[in-house]
């Protein structure tokens, strides 16, 4: 029921909230450790960071990380849609680089310091380039999701 309600309105759009201020992000994620205090029963004064972790829960800041990653991926992959691939390109050097074989995307230059950040274009290839290769070369969906959260889950909480 909670996931139902509660936490697939949290991922509504989520992508959005990219380089939103920490304050607004808070509030979502107060919302997240209510669900997460209401399903694990836990009071609260408690800390909820155990209950994120054995609820397998991403904080509201990765959720949001996940979201664009996983419209990347799919959109390199023609599993998206066509003006989202559109928008990203790889990463291909003028002269022989070590760098040229890492499925690596093109950040393009961005005029705002707050809102060029935030658009797709620049966020999306941002985040794909901080993944580890092997994720970057993954290809199967399934695959890729598990890997994906395994890596944003220990990324944060350790």
């Amino acid at each position: 029921l909670v996931q139902a309600l509660i936490i697939s309105r949290l991922d509504y759009c989520n992508a959005l909230y990219y380089g939103l201020p920490q304050t607004l992000l808070n509030r979502l994620q107060r919302i997240q450790n209510s669900a997460a205090r209401l399903v694990c029963k836990i009071a609260k004064k408690d800390h909820i960071t155990p209950a994120l972790k054995d609820l397998h829960w991403l904080p509201v800041s990765e959720r949001i990380k996940f979201k664009i990653i996983l419209l990347t991926h799919n959109s390199l992959n023609e599993r998206g849609p066509a003006y989202i691939a559109d928008l990203l390109s790889y990463y291909q050097p003028s002269r022989p680089l070590r760098s040229a074989g890492k499925n690596l995307l093109v950040v393009p230059r961005h005029k705002t310091a707050g809102f060029g950040l935030r658009s797709f274009e620049v966020s999306a290839p941002i985040l794909w380039n901080d993944l580890p290769i092997h994720l970057r070369e993954c290809t199967n969906v399934d695959s890729f999701k598990k890997f994906l959260k395994t890596h944003l889950f220990k990324g944060y909480f350790n």
